[in-house]
């Protein structure tokens, strides 16, 4: 089931989606990634929750090592992006 062009990417969701743990994601994350592709969607992850959370770019600078160009895209995504941050920030928090 080799697809191409968006069905390659709707068989990533669909794939992502089928997942029933945090255990069964981490290991399809640890096969799918580098360690340095998890550690920059990790550390994204972080910089919205921060952005989230009201903090200004310098501290979130300094907390988590983020260029300044990561978390200005991130701010652009929770800003005017697709709705994912948004979707999944306060399902994070309960």
């Amino acid at each position: 089931m080799f697809n191409t062009d968006q069905g390659q990417y709707d068989c990533l969701y669909r794939a992502i989606v089928s997942l029933r743990s945090v255990g069964e994601c981490q290991a399809f994350f640890q096969d799918l990634c580098t360690v340095a592709e998890l550690r920059a969607m990790a550390q994204r992850l972080e910089v919205a929750q921060m952005l989230d959370s009201g903090m200004i770019y310098n501290d979130i600078l300094d907390r988590t090592g983020a260029s300044s160009a990561t978390i200005s895209r991130v701010n652009r995504a929770l800003q005017y992006g697709a709705g994912g941050y948004k979707t999944v920030l306060p399902r994070l928090e309960k």
